[in-house]
């Protein structure tokens, strides 16, 4: 891939949601430094610490604190704004919450999507708008075939389907008002993100490095399932291109999926988590299977539509990405601000591109 065209967004006003977020801070920091200004609405960070509190983003950005599903928080939020583009990550992540609260996923991720596209209507200056929905849009069926932009959507875990439902929502707001108007609005579908600052509750890295600092065995529930793991910097790099490309060319297909780097082997949850406890030196971890769970076993994604579309595709392979995300945990715990290891990441994967 080539490196963020930082003459494409500076100056470029962007519309963040999520901004408080893993991966939201991570885009903010990026889009900051690439001379974008960016707007971020989401809600406060839902754990502490949070990389959002510790790389300083609100000193990067405008931060706007605001819940998605309050329309009228929302309306009132980007009335008085004006925005080129538009990067829509908020929303509730976690698989586990979602099967606990399903009302409120359904409503953060769907409504929460509904609302701020309806706000968006009213903008004159958008060249376009990008939602991050999920890999687990798909209906699977577990056959370990990798999904592209075609297969069917579904879900059967609260989770999946409110991200399937969303896709929904987003290809009906693009066909009434938003591609009529000229502003093309398109889906992007990430694999499992992993990075240095996750510190969310039931996500797998985070789960190791609060075993690890606290002398603890992390506990997996699904040590043989696989996902398409993927460092924060390739899927948030993959988001930055699309977004440019559909700003750019109105050839842009609308839906794309961002998956690890071509060629790597499936890595299993037991599997990355041993890479990362002994990165760490952490203890063994332990399985406790949950017989209840309705979590997919296998799932893959096909990328390559990325690489034919935008000349993008992912830099880090399992293993270097599970490496790199544990240095960076290694050096904050030893004192190293987060915001100068985040920007250094960055820059080394921008000079690597």
């Amino acid at each position: 891939m080539a490196a963020l065209d930082a003459s494409f967004w500076r100056g470029k006003r962007v519309l963040l949601t999520g901004h408080t977020g893993f991966k939201g801070a991570w885009a903010a920091i990026w889009l900051a430094g690439a001379g974008a200004e960016v707007t971020g609405l989401a809600l406060p960070p839902d754990q502490a610490p949070s990389l959002f509190e510790l790389a300083g983003v609100e000193t990067l950005i405008s931060s706007l604190i605001v819940d998605l599903r309050d329309e009228a928080a929302v309306t009132a939020a980007v009335a008085d704004r004006s925005f080129d583009l538009v990067l829509h990550m908020a929303a509730q992540p976690i698989v586990r919450t979602a099967i606990e609260t399903p009302v409120a996923t359904f409503a953060s991720n769907v409504m929460g999507t509904v609302h701020l596209l309806q706000a968006l209507r009213a903008q004159t200056a958008l060249m376009a708008v990008l939602v991050i929905t999920s890999d687990k849009v798909y209906a699977n069926a577990e056959t370990g075939r990798a999904f592209t932009e075609g297969d069917a959507l579904g879900g059967k875990d609260p989770y999946s389907a409110s991200k399937a439902a969303t896709e929904i929502a987003v290809a009906s707001f693009a066909g009434s008002y938003f591609e009529p108007a000229g502003v093309p609005l398109a889906t992007a579908r990430g694999g499992n993100v992993i990075g240095g600052g996750d510190f969310s509750r039931d996500r797998i890295v985070a789960d190791i490095v609060r075993a690890a600092r606290g002398q603890e065995q992390v506990v997996l529930r699904h040590p043989e399932a696989t996902r398409p793991w993927q460092h924060v910097l390739d899927c948030v790099a993959g988001y930055l291109a699309y977004l440019q490309a559909l700003a750019t060319d109105p050839a842009t297909p609308r839906a794309m999926n961002f998956g690890p780097k071509p060629g790597g082997r499936e890595v299993t949850v037991g599997e990355l988590a041993s890479l990362g406890v002994e990165a760490l030196g952490a203890q063994p971890w332990r399985h406790e299977p949950d017989p209840r769970s309705i979590e997919a076993r296998s799932l893959a994604i096909d990328a390559s539509l990325a690489k034919r579309a935008l000349g993008f595709e992912s830099q880090l392979d399992a293993p270097a990405a599970v490496a790199l995300t544990m240095d960076w945990y290694r050096r904050q715990a030893n004192g190293e601000a987060a915001l100068d290891l985040c920007r250094g990441e960055i820059a080394d994967y921008e000079g690597a591109a």
